[in-house]
């Protein structure tokens, strides 16, 4: 018998990896829908043993249907090898705003968390894991250990005090501060364990980070740390979400674990304000300690002195001291226009690393999104901006027209809301590549809905800059320019699932740009365009 398969997600290889290897210990599948109600309520399993995260997996309704009726499910990584069998237990529909509320403490999704989950598929479906074999993995492969291969490994090395720093983050001067007064505070030695399965969309990818990691390892006292890398989804869930990683660093045999101000948040709210309490993470962490057998090391911060000539923390520093701090976005900011960073902030052999991944940023791949109804003028302005930008020699450029994707990467899709986000999908994903090797995709399709919009923008904002174009011409406007006929066969219902008449275009709240090509011209609408990409520092000023 064949049995129904499915393809994980990047967040879902992450599972099941850490599900089979032990580091979600002690769990063994994905959970039921007891377990998930009480995680949900309680922070605990249906046996009563604490655990703060759902871990879950999410399918559409026909791949439910099917798994439920074979019993089973072949969980495949993209390549399509079987990494596991689900033994199906439970099938459910979730409330998802209830499960972000008791996760994320919100259902805004302007949290990412938040908008992550509620873009999930609609089914649930809970059951016990038979392993056939771990993701396949060929990046830093003397730096990845399952939690049994740590635990050989601090044996070997006489270890028996261990404490774990996790970042998604590169390191520099005060993290390496930091992480020492740690581990002396702890009478440790240290991991650093950073996150490269999945973290906030925007962070600095994990093949620069690792190369920063290696670089700044030669700095601490010699056999005092060491370096291996978690394949963990992170979720960006603030408080449960640090107790989450105490426990897994837990299964992988550390005895301590480093809890900073705001562990796991998302940063902050549109309004400035942030989504949780800065020292929540740790108050929970600290309640928990006993119980998950591993002791908190509050993060302390610690600033540049530099009457002092080093690094402080807040206790340290007097009132009549000068402090010097690099914020993360002024640090992007000095690397985008090649500027120099201070000394006592980071190291040069770190820094060089990451001006290989952040050039000046007119030398910086980026997308621009059209998205607008049929016949708005997404495809002129489109076209319009290929040519200035090919002028402009400095990058190739790529044009993804809606009707040329169509025809050349989603011929077998029809029109149905699936097909039509899987197509935009397809533009993302495109466009991403096009982004990641420094390249200008230009995309122009319908994309009327908010959360695929969202998804793509994510996609592509890990590798450069997204700028969303609304083209905002009213409906009235776009129906007298139809030389198709389109809008009238839809009226009269001989065209379902069209966009405007009757299926809805859900209109962007904040893009970057909003035109309205009714308004004005294509040259003053590329014109537009070409001055918001110029003080974005995309690209350079126009010489006369």
């Amino acid at each position: 018998m064949t049995l129904p398969a499915w393809t994980l997600t990047r967040q879902q290889l992450c599972d099941v990896e850490l599900l089979l290897n032990g580091g979600f210990s002690p769990l063994q599948g994905f959970m039921g829908r007891d377990d998930y109600e009480r995680v949900l309520t309680d922070m605990r399993l249906a046996n009563e043993q604490l655990w703060p995260m759902p871990i879950t997996l999410d399918v559409p309704e026909t791949t439910m249907e099917a798994a439920r009726e074979a019993g089973h499910l072949a969980l495949l990584e993209p390549e399509g090898m079987t990494l596991a069998i689900l033994e199906i237990t439970d099938a459910w529909h979730p409330d998802r705003k209830r499960e972000a509320l008791a996760v994320f403490g919100t259902e805004d999704n302007a949290h990412p968390g938040v908008a992550q989950l509620l873009r999930k598929h609609p089914c649930y479906l809970g059951g016990k894991l038979q392993g056939i074999q771990l993701p396949n993995h060929y990046d830093f492969m003397h730096l990845r250990h399952t939690p049994q291969e740590l635990h050989k490994l601090f044996q070997r090395m006489g270890w028996d005090r261990i404490v774990a720093f996790q970042t998604r983050n590169p390191m520099h001067r005060a993290h390496l501060e930091l992480t020492t007064r740690a581990a002396r505070q702890a009478e440790a030695n240290l991991l650093i364990h950073p996150v490269v399965g999945q973290t906030r969309p925007g962070d600095v990818d994990h093949f620069t980070r690792v190369r920063c990691y290696e670089r700044l390892l030669p700095r601490y006292p010699a056999h005092t740390a060491m370096l291996s890398l978690l394949p963990l989804a992170m979720r960006m869930a603030g408080p449960r979400e640090a107790l989450w990683h105490a426990m897994i660093r837990k299964n992988y045999a550390c005895t301590h674990f480093i809890v900073g101000r705001d562990h796991a948040g998302p940063g902050m709210r549109p309004d400035g304000t942030p989504w949780y309490d800065p020292y929540a993470a740790q108050v929970l962490v600290e309640r928990h300690a006993e119980e998950i057998g591993i002791e908190l090391v509050p993060f302390k911060k610690v600033a540049w002195v530099p009457g002092k000539g080093r690094y402080c923390t807040e206790e340290e520093i007097g009132e009549k001291d000068e402090v010097l701090e690099l914020s993360g976005t002024e640090l992007r900011s000095r690397l985008e226009q090649g500027l120099e960073v201070p000394e006592w902030f980071s190291w040069p052999e770190v820094m060089a690393e990451l001006r290989k991944r952040y050039p000046p940023r007119h030398q910086q791949g980026f997308t621009v999104f059209f998205t607008g109804l049929s016949g708005a003028g997404k495809s002129t302005l489109a076209n319009a901006l290929m040519i200035r930008l090919l002028e402009e020699g400095n990058r190739p450029v790529t044009l993804l027209d809606g009707d040329i994707v169509r025809k050349h990467l989603s011929s077998e899709l029809g029109f149905s809301r699936e097909h039509r986000e899987l197509n935009v999908r397809r533009i993302g994903f495109v466009a991403s590549e096009i982004t990641k090797n420094r390249g200008v995709a230009i995309c122009a399709p319908i994309a009327p809905y908010t959360a695929t919009r969202q998804e793509v923008r994510e996609m592509i904002q890990h590798y450069g800059a997204f700028i969303e174009v609304h083209i905002s011409t009213p409906l009235e406007v776009c129906e007298q320019r139809d030389r198709k006929g389109l809008y009238a066969a839809a009226r009269a219902g001989k065209i379902q699932h069209f966009t405007g008449i009757s299926d809805p275009y859900e209109v962007p709240e904040n893009p970057e740009l909003r035109l309205d090509t009714q308004q004005m011209s294509p040259e003053q609408a590329v014109q537009r365009i070409l001055l918001k990409l110029e003080a974005m520092g995309l690209i350079l000023p126009e010489r006369n």
